[in-house]
């Protein structure tokens, strides 16, 4: 289980200014810096509702597929479900959502509980259509558990198929998804309360 560390949110100020282009917006966030701080932490919570409606889905359909995925915001994290289909050459269903990490972050922990399948940590650091992900693999046993990763657990991959890349740096992470894959066909269902970012300090 994870140390008790004091959380600190990363919040919505953060990830709107992360993307803020005009010189007003950068203004903005500029003077809501300091209250955002306040509640920054290495720890991104989706038992809240708020983090929640910011995420989405990102099913086979962009290739023909007709897999079926949603999330839903409960007390004790995330809901995330739907229905693999192999048809039309498909076979996965995703969620993701935007993720910053510190710079000296050396392990991300998941807080998940599910249906005994198996899943994908996924992260991105480069968002536009042709860039890879990394992905690692987890059961999701059906009561809360907490799932560690370092960065070369990860795997390079486009569209399914291993790809050279860089090394992971989790503070280059810009997103992070949970995938369902590996013609796991039939209904999926998985819970995550928070993704935590730790330190070898913390971790010690």
């Amino acid at each position: 289980m994870l140390k008790d560390t004091k959380p600190r949110m990363i919040t919505l100020v953060q990830l709107i200014c992360r993307h803020m282009k005009n010189r007003f917006g950068q203004l903005v966030c500029l003077c809501l810096l300091p209250i955002s701080l306040m509640s920054y932490a290495q720890m991104i919570d989706f038992t809240n509702p708020k983090i929640v409606d910011q995420m989405w889905v990102v099913n086979d359909g962009v290739m023909g597929g007709v897999s079926q995925s949603r999330v839903r915001a409960d007390p004790e994290g995330v809901v995330i479900e739907g229905v693999v289909s192999l048809e039309n050459n498909g076979g996965f269903a995703s969620v993701r959502s935007a993720a910053v990490f510190d710079r000296d972050t050396t392990t991300l922990a998941l807080k998940i509980k599910g249906d005994g399948k198996r899943y994908k940590f996924i992260l991105r650091t480069d968002t536009s259509p042709r860039s890879a992900m990394y992905q690692a693999e987890f059961s999701a046993p059906d009561a809360w558990t907490v799932v560690r990763f370092r960065p070369n657990d990860f795997k390079a991959s486009f569209r399914g198929r291993a790809v050279a890349a860089p090394g992971l740096v989790f503070s280059d992470v810009k997103e992070l998804g949970i995938l369902i894959a590996d013609r796991q066909k039939g209904s999926f269902r998985i819970q995550l309360k928070n993704v935590s970012a730790l330190s070898n300090l913390e971790e010690k």
